[in-house]
């Protein structure tokens, strides 16, 4: 039995009038999962039963991701992420955080387990790591160079770089925010089932700016929010009990980089739609999950809308 189904209206204009036109308005799913994880039936039962078109998306507003770049025995990284959750209070709905636990190696000493001090679990993933490397070591003259250290929708703000320290992310944050510049929109479906942790999920993506040349990628990254465990704090002592916000620890598709608007994903309507099909693994509790999706420019980084769907 379906235990829950989220719409969550960002952005956008189009999609279907009507589902019973198409048997299956989208590509094939790009997922980890198959249609077993769909207790109900198959796939034509799901997109005559649980799937809705899209209704026209009347949001107005770009809202922003903050990537916190950070470690568990980084003593400093505790207050970069109280500033970034301060931010996402004083802006509703409009700011979505990614903390990354990566260096700007990938895997450094502020990441490694140390299973003798208590720092037994391991907050990396593939994904996070790739990112950190490409905005560290593998980006010519990046100021990345140590934690905490991250981004604002990775937008240059005067300084060359689509990275920053978390000093700049307030001004940052309320630069793109008030200047609203809304160039894609994004609406998404999230069906989870408790019975099989099978999660189906559906995105519309609306390019809104001609002007964009650069090829689009639609990211589609796992959070999981809430998790205590051991961190490093400014006092240089060790708190066993800190509450570990907004961490990404995977996608939905193995792919740090997303997945390309192209015509294989393009409607008559105008729009871009993606599948995804995904087994949440056991040891993640639905409802601390999260499901982050943004379009990202592939050549200057840029992160030109972001948002979350709770996955229960």
């Amino acid at each position: 039995m379906m235990k829950k189904i989220v719409y969550l209206v960002i952005l956008a204009a189009g999609g279907f009038t009507s589902c019973d036109h198409i048997e299956n308005p989208y590509p094939p799913a790009l997922s980890q999962g198959t249609w077993d994880l769909y207790p109900d039936g198959d796939s034509a039962h799901y997109y005559q039963n649980v799937y809705q078109a899209f209704a026209p998306n009347s949001n107005t507003d770009r809202s922003v991701l903050i990537e916190d770049f950070t470690g568990h025995t980084c003593i400093y990284c505790p207050p970069a992420a109280v500033q970034a959750e301060n931010i996402k209070a004083a802006n509703p709905g409009r700011v979505v955080i990614e903390a990354i636990h990566t260096g700007p190696g990938g895997l450094e000493s502020f990441q490694e387990l140390n299973p003798a001090q208590g720092f037994t679990h391991d907050f990396t993933c593939p994904e996070g790591l790739a990112i950190g490397q490409h905005f560290g070591i593998n980006w010519p003259g990046s100021p990345f160079v140590g934690n905490p250290f991250g981004s604002v929708s990775r937008a240059d703000n005067g300084s060359g770089y689509p990275v920053e320290n978390p000093n700049t992310w307030p001004s940052s944050t309320t630069s793109l925010l008030s200047t609203n510049d809304l160039k894609v929109n994004l609406q998404a479906q999230v069906n989870y089932y408790e019975a099989t942790r099978g999660l189906f999920v559906h995105i519309e993506a609306d390019v809104l700016d001609g002007n964009l040349t650069n090829e689009l990628r639609l990211v589609a990254h796992l959070i999981e929010d809430s998790l205590v465990a051991f961190q490093k704090i400014p006092d240089g002592s060790t708190d066993s009990n800190y509450v570990h916000r907004d961490v990404l620890v995977g996608s939905l598709d193995n792919n740090a980089w997303g997945q390309p608007l192209d015509v294989a994903h393009l409607d008559p309507n105008g729009n871009y739609y993606f599948n995804y099909i995904y087994e949440l693994p056991e040891g993640y509790d639905p409802q601390n999950m999260s499901v982050v999706f943004y379009v990202r420019d592939a050549v200057t980084e840029e992160i030109y809308q972001v948002i979350e769907d709770h996955v229960d």
